[in-house]
């Protein structure tokens, strides 16, 4: 399956993956489809905090010297055999690189790799973005193959605020820009962070984000030490390369939230940020004051998109985004098509699952507010039954 002047093989060394980065860097500017998640820094990173040793799957595709392909995956055991993305669940989007200007012969080559792995192992890549190089993969493959939903993220246009704020129904475009001049008022001042200063800056930015979800349900693994290394190592060199902005927001001389914004050619996305309770208690809108940054960061590319990334969080659908359901490919041989069917019933199992528990909560939420009515209604009724008590006894 591949052809002449194309090869494909399998890294497992960690040194090896490290040394890709200047080729892999090439190749990531050549694939449009390319998300953040698919940077060499973030993942390399995220390999050193989290990869497990003896597992590293790198598919890479060559034409002499330079990279024409690359599949970032990891073996693993449970539930089933199988290949996944490097990135885990800290990334909201997985996929493959290819170079564009040679794509028919590099996803021919990328698609062989995969085959032949496919003999002993699932090939499961969860959290394509639509569109993405992995689809080219999908239409290729010849054997057992499934397409399945996974998770939702949300997308608005890449344009300034006005465009954003002309999307909005008139009043509440309105309360916007008043929210907008309420944080000129009390003073609030953003600045990108030199690339110098970034360790220093995404410390202040995970402190501030434990310290305003303090007392509240938070995502655990932002509070760990491996989230700490794996941000700090990867952000460092992305912002240095374009490929993220790290921005603080000053009340005078006070550092009060930090956002990181992680930047693809087409793709923009606020992955995460840290506020000090105060601005709340000032009456500053966060979820404005970050847009707005992030906003102002996609003037400076041809970014096409500005993602909310995963999450279908309420306050998100503020501005009128669009829903864009990720997909998880799952590839196999006819010897592994029995792994691809486990998958499969897994994955349903799972949603079953969920809509079990979502429709158990809604009707313990309906109970309660049934007790709670008659709760509200009993005084009344005894309040009747002693007036009616009182008049048969005179």
């Amino acid at each position: 399956m591949t052809r002449p002047g194309y090869t494909a093989e399998f890294v497992t060394d960690e040194r090896a993956f490290a040394e890709l980065g200047p080729a892999w860097g090439r190749l990531y500017r050549r694939c449009a489809s390319a998300t953040p998640f698919q940077n060499h820094a973030w993942l390399h990173s995220w390999w050193l905090s989290y990869g497990r040793r003896g597992r590293l799957r790198l598919l890479v595709v060559r034409d002499g010297g330079e990279l024409r392909a690359v599949a970032p995956l990891m073996a693993v055991r449970r539930p089933v055999p199988a290949l996944v993305p490097l990135g885990g669940a800290i990334s909201d989007y997985g996929d493959v690189l290819v170079d564009d200007e040679h794509a028919e012969r590099a996803v021919a080559a990328l698609t062989g790799g995969l085959a032949r792995a496919a003999r002993t192992a699932l090939i499961d890549f969860r959290e394509v973005r639509p569109g993405g190089a992995m689809e080219q993969v999908y239409a290729h493959w010849r054997g057992p193959r499934r397409r399945v939903g996974d998770s939702v993220c949300l997308e608005l246009p890449a344009a300034p605020m006005d465009e954003l704020l002309a999307r909005l129904p008139s009043a509440k475009a309105q309360r916007v820009r008043a929210k907008l001049r309420k944080l000129t008022a009390l003073g609030v001042e953003r600045q990108a962070v030199r690339p110098d200063e970034v360790d220093a800056a995404l410390h202040r930015l995970l402190e501030l984000h434990r310290l305003q979800w303090q007392g509240r349900k938070v995502t655990g693994e932002h509070l760990r030490p491996r989230f700490c290394e794996h941000l700090v190592r990867s952000v460092g060199p992305m912002v240095r390369s374009g490929d993220a902005v790290v921005t603080e927001f000053r009340l005078g001389d006070e550092v009060v939230a930090v956002d990181l914004t992680l930047l693809s050619r087409r793709l923009a996305g606020g992955y995460l940020y840290g506020a000090h309770p105060r601005l709340r208690e000032r009456k500053a809108d966060v979820a404005v004051m970050l847009l707005d940054a992030c906003a102002e960061h996609t003037r400076k590319g041809d970014h096409g998109t500005l993602s909310l990334l995963r999450g279908n969080e309420p306050y998100k659908h503020h501005w009128r985004p669009e829903p864009v359901l990720n997909q998880r490919l799952l590839l196999a041989r006819r010897r592994t098509a029995p792994l691809l069917a486990a998958a499969v019933c897994d994955v349903a199992a799972r949603r079953l699952g969920k809509e079990l528990v979502q429709r158990w909560e809604a009707r313990g939420k309906e109970v309660l507010e049934r007790w709670e009515r008659r709760g509200r209604g009993l005084p009344e009724r005894r309040r009747r039954r002693t007036e009616r008590a009182g008049d048969g006894g005179t």
